[in-house]
C-alpha cells in the first residue's frame, strides 16, 4: 500500500515529467528556442520560433481586443524602455524593488525566502481544502463550511497555524529583517525541494532592476534602468493621452510591451524570466469608486481566460492579505500549472500613489478636472497586468495532450483554442504530382488572406496530420484526384478527427464560424 506521502511524490513526480515533456515539445516544434543555444544558452532568457512568435502574437491580439477594441474608454500607448531615471525612484523601484534570497549550502540552490515560507502555508490551505472536500461529501446539501472551518479542530489548528506564519512573515519583510525570515524558515523545519537540505544560509536582498550607462563618455555618462515593468510608462504619459484622446474618468490606457527583471531565481522555463513582456491596463476612476472598478476589472478578467475555452477550475483568484505599500485591495488570478497554482495575472486597486509620486518628483500637476462633481483630483488607478509569456506557458500547459487512438497507435495533439492557433489551416496535396500541388496551391492563395496557412507535401499523409496535430492546427485540407474533377477536398478536424468532404468554397466559412470566440 502506498502511503499518502508517496502517493504525493508520484504526482509531483508526474506533474514533473509533463513539464519537461511540454519544455520539450516547445523546442522540437518550433515554439520556444533557448537563447544564444550554440553558444550554450543564456540562463532564463529564450527565443520564440516560427509557431512561437505566432501564437505569442495571437494572445496579444485577443487581449488588446478584448481591453482596447471593445471599450471606448480604453486607448493605448507605446512607451520606451528607456525612461528618465526619476521616474524609478518616484515609483519606489530605486529604494525598495528587492527580494529576499536565500542559498542552500548542499544543493548550491538559490530561493526566495518568503516564497518557501508561502509554499509551507499553500500546503496548509490544501490540508484545509482537503478536509472540507471530505466533510462536504459526508454531509451533503446541509453541510455548512464556515462553521466547519470554526468548530473542527484539525481545520482551526490549520487555520492557527497559517495566522501565525503570516503575521510573522510579514511582520519581518515590512521591517526587512532578514534574520527573522531566516528564523522562520528553521522553525518551520523547510528543507531544500530538491535535495532535502535544511543547510541554508543567510537572507540577503537583493535589487533586481538592470542598469546601464547612456552617453557618448564614460564620464558624462548618467546612469539609466531598464524599465523593471511597463505601468510607470503609462502613468508618465497620462496627462498627454487624457488631453488628446479627450478622455472622462473613467477611462484606460492599455499596453503591451518588453520589461527586463535580474531575478536571481529564475527558472521553470518561460514562467520566470529575464526579459518578459506584459500587458497593462490602468484605468482611472475618481477617488472612492476604486473598489467597485477592482470589482468590475476581476469579473471582467476572469471572464477573459474562461472564453478561451479553458475549463474554469484551472483558474482561482488569490485575494492579498498583505498589501504592497500602493495598494488597498490586490488580486491574482492563479492558473494551474504543472509546477501547481501560480501567478497569471495581477489586479490591483493602486490608489493615487503612482501619479501622486510623480507630481512629487516631477514638479508637473497631474490632476483631472471632474466637472460633474466641480472638482479637481488625481485621479485613483486600477491596474490589470498579466505576463503574456506566462499565459503562453499557461495555454501550452493546457493543451498538450497525448492520446492513445482506437486503432493502438500514439498522437501528441496541441489542443490549443483554435483561434489562437500559430495556423488556422494546413493546405496538402496528396501527392507532388498529377497537378494536384498547383490545385492545392491555388486553394492555399484563395485563403491565406484571411488565415494564416501551412502548404505542405512533404511525407505521407498521415505523418503531415501528426506535425499538425502537434502545433495545434485546427484544420488540415486535402486535395486529391476527385478535387480536379468536382471541386470538393477532404477537410480533417483536428481534436475529433473527422473528416468530411465539402466544396472548396465552404472551406472558409467552415474555418471562420470554428474560430469566433466565445
Amino acid at each position: 500500500m502506498i502511503s499518502p506521502y508517496g502517493e504525493k511524490l508520484k504526482s509531483m513526480a508526474k506533474q514533473e515529467d509533463l513539464f519537461k515533456k511540454i519544455i520539450a515539445h516547445a523546442k522540437e516544434y518550433g515554439f520556444v528556442f533557448p537563447s544564444s543555444e550554440i553558444y550554450d544558452g543564456l540562463s532564463a532568457v529564450y527565443d520564440y520560433g516560427p509557431n512561437g512568435v505566432e501564437l505569442k502574437k495571437n494572445i496579444r491580439n485577443y487581449w488588446w481586443k478584448a481591453m482596447v477594441q471593445m471599450h471606448e474608454n480604453i486607448v493605448g500607448v507605446d512607451s520606451a524602455i528607456f525612461m528618465h531615471p526619476t521616474i524609478w525612484k518616484a515609483s519606489g523601484h530605486v529604494d525598495a524593488f528587492s527580494d529576499p534570497l536565500i542559498d542552500n549550502k548542499d544543493s548550491k540552490k538559490r530561493y526566495r525566502a518568503d516564497v518557501l515560507v508561502e509554499d509551507v502555508m499553500a500546503k496548509l490551505e490544501t490540508k484545509i481544502n482537503k478536509e472540507i472536500a471530505k466533510a462536504r461529501k459526508r454531509f451533503g446539501e446541509s453541510f455548512d463550511e464556515q462553521q466547519y472551518r470554526e468548530t473542527n479542530p484539525r481545520v482551526n489548528g490549520y487555520i492557527q497555524q497559517i495566522e501565525e506564519i503570516k503575521k510573522r512573515l510579514y511582520s519581518a519583510m515590512d521591517k526587512e529583517d532578514m534574520e527573522a525570515i531566516k528564523l522562520l524558515i528553521e522553525d518551520l523545519g523547510i528543507a531544500d525541494p530538491v535535495s532535502g537540505s535544511k543547510n541554508w544560509t543567510k537572507v540577503r536582498q537583493f535589487n533586481l532592476m538592470f542598469s546601464t550607462q547612456m552617453g557618448s563618455t564614460a564620464d558624462g555618462a548618467s546612469q539609466i534602468y531598464l524599465r523593471p515593468e511597463t505601468a510607470q510608462g503609462i502613468f508618465v504619459n497620462y496627462l498627454n493621452v487624457q488631453k488628446t484622446a479627450r478622455m472622462k474618468i473613467p477611462f484606460g490606457i492599455a499596453q503591451t510591451g518588453k520589461a527586463f527583471r535580474n531575478e536571481i531565481v529564475a527558472r521553470q522555463f518561460i514562467f520566470r524570466m529575464r526579459e518578459f513582456e506584459q500587458m497593462e491596463m490602468q484605468f482611472f476612476v475618481r477617488p472612492g469608486t476604486e473598489l467597485e472598478w477592482f470589482k468590475n476589472w476581476k469579473r471582467e478578467r476572469m471572464k477573459w481566460h474562461t472564453a478561451m475555452g479553458i475549463p474554469a477550475n484551472r483558474f482561482r483568484f488569490h485575494d492579498h492579505e498583505k498589501l504592497a505599500h500602493y495598494a488597498n485591495a490586490a488580486t491574482d488570478i492563479e492558473f494551474e500549472f504543472p509546477m501547481g497554482f501560480k501567478e497569471l495575472e495581477g489586479i490591483h486597486s493602486r490608489t493615487d500613489f503612482d501619479l501622486s509620486a510623480h507630481e512629487k518628483f516631477s514638479g508637473r500637476k497631474l490632476r483631472y478636472f471632474d466637472s460633474e462633481i466641480n472638482e479637481s483630483y488625481v485621479p485613483y488607478v486600477v491596474e490589470t497586468s498579466i505576463g503574456l509569456d506566462r499565459m503562453f506557458l499557461a495555454l501550452m500547459s493546457y493543451a498538450y495532450t497525448e492520446e492513445k487512438l482506437k486503432d493502438g497507435s500514439e498522437r501528441v495533439v496541441m489542443k490549443l483554442p483554435p483561434f489562437l492557433a500559430p495556423f488556422k489551416i494546413a493546405v496538402f496535396p496528396l501527392t507532388k504530382k498529377d497537378g494536384l500541388p498547383e490545385k492545392a496551391r491555388k486553394i492555399m492563395d484563395g485563403l491565406k488572406s484571411d488565415f494564416m496557412c501551412f502548404y505542405e507535401e512533404k511525407d505521407t499523409i498521415g505523418k503531415r496530420y501528426r506535425r499538425h496535430d502537434a502545433i495545434g492546427t485546427p484544420y488540415c485540407v486535402t486535395v486529391d484526384h476527385q478535387t480536379l474533377t468536382d471541386n470538393t477536398v477532404t477537410i480533417r478536424e483536428r481534436d475529433s478527427m473527422k473528416q468530411e468532404r465539402i466544396a472548396i468554397d465552404k472551406i472558409a466559412g467552415i474555418v471562420f464560424e470554428r474560430l469566433r470566440t466565445k
